[in-house]
Protein backbone atom coordinates (compact mmCIF):
# COMPACT_ATOMS: atom_id res chain seq x y z
CA UNK A 1 0.00 0.00 0.00
CA UNK A 2 1.32 3.33 -1.03
CA UNK A 3 2.28 5.83 1.74
CA UNK A 4 0.85 8.17 0.05
CA UNK A 5 -3.08 9.30 0.44
CA UNK A 6 -4.71 8.86 -2.98
CA UNK A 7 -5.45 12.11 -4.66
CA UNK A 8 -9.36 13.14 -5.48
CA UNK A 9 -10.69 13.08 -9.19
CA UNK A 10 -11.36 16.88 -9.71
CA UNK A 11 -12.96 18.07 -12.96
CA UNK A 12 -10.72 20.69 -14.86
CA UNK A 13 -13.31 22.81 -15.11
CA UNK A 14 -13.55 23.25 -11.25
CA UNK A 15 -12.22 26.52 -10.13
CA UNK A 16 -9.76 26.62 -7.74
CA UNK A 17 -10.18 27.33 -3.97
CA UNK A 18 -9.10 28.78 -0.72
CA UNK A 19 -10.00 26.55 2.38
CA UNK A 20 -10.55 27.36 6.00
CA UNK A 21 -10.29 24.67 8.23
CA UNK A 22 -11.55 25.39 11.31
CA UNK A 23 -10.51 23.18 14.20
CA UNK A 24 -11.24 21.81 17.57
CA UNK A 25 -10.64 19.46 20.58
CA UNK A 26 -13.17 17.08 19.94
CA UNK A 27 -16.13 15.20 21.69
CA UNK A 28 -17.01 11.24 21.87
CA UNK A 29 -19.49 9.81 19.35
CA UNK A 30 -21.89 9.06 22.43
CA UNK A 31 -22.32 9.74 26.20
CA UNK A 32 -21.06 5.95 27.07
CA UNK A 33 -18.40 3.86 28.43
CA UNK A 34 -18.07 2.11 24.42
CA UNK A 35 -17.96 6.05 22.81
CA UNK A 36 -15.60 7.23 25.68
CA UNK A 37 -12.99 4.77 25.61
CA UNK A 38 -11.40 5.06 22.16
CA UNK A 39 -11.84 9.09 22.28
CA UNK A 40 -9.70 8.95 25.86
CA UNK A 41 -7.38 6.92 23.94
CA UNK A 42 -6.68 9.09 21.44
CA UNK A 43 -6.21 12.17 23.49
CA UNK A 44 -4.29 10.56 26.43
CA UNK A 45 -1.77 8.64 23.84
CA UNK A 46 -1.00 12.83 22.62
CA UNK A 47 2.74 13.12 23.54
CA UNK A 48 1.66 16.71 23.63
CA UNK A 49 -1.07 16.34 26.24
CA UNK A 50 1.39 13.70 28.32
CA UNK A 51 4.93 13.74 28.39
CA UNK A 52 5.38 10.63 30.73
CA UNK A 53 7.78 8.40 29.51
CA UNK A 54 5.89 6.27 26.62
CA UNK A 55 6.45 2.76 28.27
CA UNK A 56 5.39 3.67 31.56
CA UNK A 57 2.44 5.65 30.60
CA UNK A 58 1.37 3.06 28.35
CA UNK A 59 0.75 1.13 31.34
CA UNK A 60 -1.03 3.51 33.27
CA UNK A 61 -3.47 4.71 30.57
CA UNK A 62 -4.30 0.79 29.52
CA UNK A 63 -3.74 -0.94 32.48
CA UNK A 64 -5.60 1.89 35.01
CA UNK A 65 -7.28 4.78 32.77
CA UNK A 66 -9.08 3.19 30.47
CA UNK A 67 -10.74 0.62 32.70
CA UNK A 68 -11.75 2.99 35.09
CA UNK A 69 -11.92 6.49 33.68
CA UNK A 70 -14.94 5.91 30.28
CA UNK A 71 -18.01 5.09 32.68
CA UNK A 72 -17.07 7.91 34.79
CA UNK A 73 -16.46 9.97 31.95
CA UNK A 74 -19.68 9.17 30.50
CA UNK A 75 -22.13 9.81 33.41
CA UNK A 76 -20.55 13.06 33.12
CA UNK A 77 -21.34 13.54 29.16
CA UNK A 78 -24.57 12.26 29.69
CA UNK A 79 -25.44 15.42 31.51
CA UNK A 80 -24.66 17.78 29.18
CA UNK A 81 -25.77 15.82 25.93
CA UNK A 82 -28.86 17.18 24.64
CA UNK A 83 -30.91 16.58 21.54
CA UNK A 84 -28.34 17.60 18.97
CA UNK A 85 -25.56 15.58 20.94
CA UNK A 86 -22.56 16.99 22.11
CA UNK A 87 -22.60 20.67 22.57
CA UNK A 88 -19.31 21.38 21.45
CA UNK A 89 -20.06 19.49 18.33
CA UNK A 90 -22.94 21.63 17.76
CA UNK A 91 -21.66 24.69 18.65
CA UNK A 92 -18.56 24.27 16.27
CA UNK A 93 -20.85 23.06 13.09
CA UNK A 94 -22.73 25.79 13.76
CA UNK A 95 -19.81 28.76 14.31
CA UNK A 96 -17.93 26.90 11.21
CA UNK A 97 -21.53 27.19 9.07
CA UNK A 98 -22.10 31.13 9.99
CA UNK A 99 -18.33 31.75 9.30
CA UNK A 100 -18.84 30.05 5.70
CA UNK A 101 -21.46 32.51 5.52
CA UNK A 102 -20.19 35.74 6.84
CA UNK A 103 -17.30 35.01 4.51
CA UNK A 104 -19.52 35.23 1.33
CA UNK A 105 -19.72 39.25 2.55
CA UNK A 106 -16.13 40.28 1.89
CA UNK A 107 -14.66 37.23 -0.25
CA UNK A 108 -15.44 37.47 -4.09
CA UNK A 109 -13.25 34.47 -4.99
CA UNK A 110 -13.97 30.81 -4.59
CA UNK A 111 -13.48 29.17 -0.86
CA UNK A 112 -14.52 26.65 1.29
CA UNK A 113 -14.80 26.21 4.94
CA UNK A 114 -14.66 22.66 6.89
CA UNK A 115 -14.47 21.70 10.78
CA UNK A 116 -12.39 19.20 11.68
CA UNK A 117 -11.11 18.04 14.76
CA UNK A 118 -8.15 16.61 17.21
CA UNK A 119 -9.50 13.64 18.63
CA UNK A 120 -13.13 12.24 17.44
CA UNK A 121 -14.96 12.89 14.51
CA UNK A 122 -15.07 14.30 12.37
CA UNK A 123 -11.70 14.04 11.73
CA UNK A 124 -9.19 16.52 10.84
CA UNK A 125 -7.76 13.76 7.83
CA UNK A 126 -11.50 13.97 6.90
CA UNK A 127 -11.76 17.88 7.00
CA UNK A 128 -8.32 18.41 4.96
CA UNK A 129 -10.07 15.56 2.24
CA UNK A 130 -13.21 16.98 2.00
CA UNK A 131 -11.26 19.99 1.17
CA UNK A 132 -9.12 18.72 -1.16
CA UNK A 133 -11.81 17.23 -2.76
CA UNK A 134 -13.39 21.07 -3.44
CA UNK A 135 -10.08 21.64 -5.30
CA UNK A 136 -8.76 23.93 -2.72
CA UNK A 137 -5.19 24.68 -3.47
CA UNK A 138 -4.31 26.72 -0.45
CA UNK A 139 -5.49 26.10 2.96
CA UNK A 140 -5.61 28.00 6.10
CA UNK A 141 -5.52 26.27 9.39
CA UNK A 142 -7.47 28.05 12.40
CA UNK A 143 -7.65 26.19 15.97
CA UNK A 144 -9.73 27.51 18.11
CA UNK A 145 -7.82 27.84 20.86
CA UNK A 146 -7.28 31.47 21.58
CA UNK A 147 -4.30 31.29 23.68
CA UNK A 148 -1.52 29.28 22.14
CA UNK A 149 -0.19 25.84 24.52
CA UNK A 150 1.82 23.26 23.00
CA UNK A 151 -0.91 20.49 24.33
CA UNK A 152 -3.84 22.18 22.18
CA UNK A 153 -3.11 24.40 19.49
CA UNK A 154 0.37 23.14 18.85
CA UNK A 155 -1.44 19.18 18.73
CA UNK A 156 -4.20 20.91 16.33
CA UNK A 157 -1.44 21.65 13.91
CA UNK A 158 0.34 18.27 14.37
CA UNK A 159 -2.29 16.57 13.26
CA UNK A 160 -3.24 18.49 9.91
CA UNK A 161 0.79 18.13 9.57
CA UNK A 162 0.44 14.39 9.90
CA UNK A 163 -2.30 14.06 7.15
CA UNK A 164 0.07 17.10 5.17
CA UNK A 165 3.43 14.48 5.28
CA UNK A 166 0.95 12.04 3.10
CA UNK A 167 -0.38 14.34 0.71
CA UNK A 168 1.00 13.88 -2.96
CA UNK A 169 -0.44 16.89 -4.20
CA UNK A 170 0.76 19.61 -1.16
CA UNK A 171 -2.17 22.45 -0.39
CA UNK A 172 -0.32 26.44 0.40
CA UNK A 173 -0.22 26.06 4.23
CA UNK A 174 -0.54 29.14 6.39
CA UNK A 175 -1.41 28.82 10.15
CA UNK A 176 -2.86 31.10 12.92
CA UNK A 177 -1.09 30.55 16.02
CA UNK A 178 -3.18 32.70 18.67
CA UNK A 179 -5.41 35.72 18.84
CA UNK A 180 -5.34 35.56 22.34
CA UNK A 181 -5.15 39.85 22.48
CA UNK A 182 -7.08 40.29 19.01
CA UNK A 183 -9.56 43.57 19.45
CA UNK A 184 -11.87 41.68 17.71
CA UNK A 185 -12.06 38.58 20.79
CA UNK A 186 -11.33 40.90 23.50
CA UNK A 187 -14.32 42.88 22.38
CA UNK A 188 -16.36 39.79 21.78
CA UNK A 189 -15.95 38.38 25.03
CA UNK A 190 -16.77 41.66 26.93
CA UNK A 191 -20.06 42.31 24.74
CA UNK A 192 -21.14 38.48 26.23
CA UNK A 193 -20.34 39.37 29.95
CA UNK A 194 -21.85 43.25 29.66
CA UNK A 195 -24.70 41.38 28.36
CA UNK A 196 -25.09 38.98 31.18
CA UNK A 197 -25.08 42.03 33.41
CA UNK A 198 -27.69 43.79 32.05
CA UNK A 199 -30.22 41.13 32.40
CA UNK A 200 -28.44 39.87 36.09
CA UNK A 201 -26.76 43.01 37.14
CA UNK A 202 -23.09 43.15 38.47
CA UNK A 203 -21.39 40.62 40.69
CA UNK A 204 -18.89 41.06 43.20
CA UNK A 205 -16.14 39.22 41.46
CA UNK A 206 -15.64 38.21 37.68
CA UNK A 207 -13.91 34.93 38.05
CA UNK A 208 -11.90 34.40 34.43
CA UNK A 209 -11.28 30.78 34.97
CA UNK A 210 -8.56 29.09 31.74
CA UNK A 211 -8.07 25.33 30.93
CA UNK A 212 -4.91 24.69 33.19
CA UNK A 213 -1.42 22.86 32.09
CA UNK A 214 1.07 21.15 33.92
CA UNK A 215 3.60 23.92 35.38
CA UNK A 216 6.55 22.28 34.02
CA UNK A 217 4.89 23.17 30.82
CA UNK A 218 5.78 27.22 31.25
CA UNK A 219 8.94 26.85 32.54
CA UNK A 220 10.18 25.18 29.59
CA UNK A 221 9.16 27.82 27.60
CA UNK A 222 5.14 27.56 26.33
CA UNK A 223 3.59 30.81 26.69
CA UNK A 224 0.32 29.87 27.13
CA UNK A 225 0.25 31.14 30.90
CA UNK A 226 1.72 34.54 30.27
CA UNK A 227 -0.83 34.90 27.20
CA UNK A 228 -3.55 33.92 29.80
CA UNK A 229 -2.71 36.64 31.81
CA UNK A 230 -2.80 39.40 29.06
CA UNK A 231 -6.40 38.16 27.88
CA UNK A 232 -7.33 38.44 31.21
CA UNK A 233 -6.02 41.79 31.57
CA UNK A 234 -7.17 43.20 28.54
CA UNK A 235 -10.48 42.27 28.88
CA UNK A 236 -11.03 43.48 32.54
CA UNK A 237 -9.44 47.34 31.36
CA UNK A 238 -12.50 46.09 28.50
CA UNK A 239 -15.12 45.64 31.59
CA UNK A 240 -13.25 48.59 33.41
CA UNK A 241 -12.97 46.63 36.44
CA UNK A 242 -10.16 47.28 39.08
CA UNK A 243 -7.45 44.61 40.29
CA UNK A 244 -9.64 44.03 43.07
CA UNK A 245 -13.26 43.16 40.96
CA UNK A 246 -11.52 39.96 38.76
CA UNK A 247 -9.57 37.28 39.17
CA UNK A 248 -7.80 34.78 37.19
CA UNK A 249 -7.43 30.84 37.67
CA UNK A 250 -6.96 27.49 35.99
CA UNK A 251 -9.24 24.32 35.76
CA UNK A 252 -9.40 20.92 35.11
CA UNK A 253 -5.80 19.64 37.14
CA UNK A 254 -5.34 16.15 36.46
CA UNK A 255 -2.53 13.78 38.18
CA UNK A 256 -0.33 14.86 41.15
CA UNK A 257 2.19 17.23 39.93
CA UNK A 258 1.90 21.11 40.19
CA UNK A 259 -0.11 22.98 37.54
CA UNK A 260 -1.08 26.67 37.10
CA UNK A 261 -2.48 28.17 39.83
CA UNK A 262 -4.30 29.40 41.07
CA UNK A 263 -6.73 26.52 41.13
CA UNK A 264 -10.64 26.91 40.36
CA UNK A 265 -11.97 24.83 42.67
CA UNK A 266 -10.19 26.08 45.77
CA UNK A 267 -10.29 29.50 44.65
CA UNK A 268 -13.92 28.99 44.15
CA UNK A 269 -14.91 27.44 47.50
CA UNK A 270 -12.46 30.10 49.31
CA UNK A 271 -15.02 32.67 47.70
CA UNK A 272 -17.76 30.70 49.34
CA UNK A 273 -16.05 30.85 53.02
CA UNK A 274 -15.45 34.72 52.52
CA UNK A 275 -19.45 34.67 52.00
CA UNK A 276 -18.66 36.03 48.87
CA UNK A 277 -22.92 37.85 47.35
CA UNK A 278 -22.10 36.56 43.72
CA UNK A 279 -19.92 35.24 42.03
CA UNK A 280 -19.78 35.49 37.86
CA UNK A 281 -17.66 33.03 36.00
CA UNK A 282 -16.09 33.24 32.42
CA UNK A 283 -14.32 30.71 30.50
CA UNK A 284 -12.45 33.05 28.26
CA UNK A 285 -10.49 30.24 25.86
CA UNK A 286 -13.45 28.73 25.04
CA UNK A 287 -15.12 29.41 21.80
CA UNK A 288 -17.64 26.61 22.20
CA UNK A 289 -19.40 25.53 25.46
CA UNK A 290 -18.15 21.79 26.45
CA UNK A 291 -17.98 19.61 29.25
CA UNK A 292 -15.34 21.33 30.84
CA UNK A 293 -17.54 24.74 31.17
CA UNK A 294 -21.20 23.17 31.53
CA UNK A 295 -19.85 20.59 34.19
CA UNK A 296 -17.24 21.63 35.93
CA UNK A 297 -17.44 25.03 35.91
CA UNK A 298 -21.39 25.85 35.75
CA UNK A 299 -22.28 22.49 38.00
CA UNK A 300 -19.42 21.35 40.12
CA UNK A 301 -18.40 24.86 40.07
CA UNK A 302 -21.58 26.26 41.89
CA UNK A 303 -21.92 23.37 44.30
CA UNK A 304 -18.35 24.40 45.48
CA UNK A 305 -19.77 27.84 46.13
CA UNK A 306 -22.77 27.39 47.68
CA UNK A 307 -22.07 24.62 49.79
CA UNK A 308 -19.02 26.60 51.51
CA UNK A 309 -21.25 29.35 52.32
CA UNK A 310 -21.53 31.61 49.28
CA UNK A 311 -24.31 33.29 47.72
CA UNK A 312 -25.20 33.62 43.89
CA UNK A 313 -23.18 31.73 41.59
CA UNK A 314 -23.69 32.53 37.80
CA UNK A 315 -21.59 30.43 35.10
CA UNK A 316 -21.51 33.10 31.69
CA UNK A 317 -22.11 31.23 28.43
CA UNK A 318 -19.03 30.56 26.32
CA UNK A 319 -18.97 32.48 22.78
CA UNK A 320 -20.61 30.08 20.67
CA UNK A 321 -22.62 31.69 17.82
CA UNK A 322 -23.09 34.79 18.99
CA UNK A 323 -22.63 37.64 16.42
CA UNK A 324 -19.86 39.54 17.63
CA UNK A 325 -17.67 36.57 17.57
CA UNK A 326 -18.68 34.86 14.28
CA UNK A 327 -17.46 38.70 12.93
CA UNK A 328 -14.26 37.97 15.04
CA UNK A 329 -13.94 35.07 13.59
CA UNK A 330 -14.40 36.37 9.99
CA UNK A 331 -12.23 39.49 10.85
CA UNK A 332 -9.18 37.12 12.76
CA UNK A 333 -9.26 34.74 9.32
CA UNK A 334 -9.73 37.95 6.81
CA UNK A 335 -6.46 39.13 8.45
CA UNK A 336 -4.90 35.57 7.67
CA UNK A 337 -6.21 35.36 3.91
CA UNK A 338 -4.33 38.25 2.53
CA UNK A 339 -2.77 37.78 -0.79
CA UNK A 340 -4.81 34.39 -1.03
CA UNK A 341 -8.33 35.89 -1.70
CA UNK A 342 -10.24 38.42 -3.75
CA UNK A 343 -12.39 40.76 -1.43
CA UNK A 344 -15.01 42.70 -2.44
Amino acid sequence: MSFYLKEPTIPQQEPERTGILVMNLGTPDEPTARGLRPYLKQFLSDRRVIEIPRLIWWFILNCVILILRPRQSAHKYAQIWDNEGSPLMAHSKRQAKLLEGYLTEHIASPYAVELGMRYGNPSTASAIAALKAKNCNRILLFPLYPQYAASSSASALDEAMRTLIRTRNMPEIRTIRDYHTHPAYIAALAESIRLHWVEYGKPDKLLMSFHGVPRRTRDLGDPYYYQCKTTGKLLAEALQLTEEQYLICFQSRFGAAEWLQPYFAPTVEELGKQKTRRVDVVCPGFSSDCLETLEEIAMEGKTLFLEAGGGEYHYIPALNERDTWIKAMCEIALENLQGWVTTR
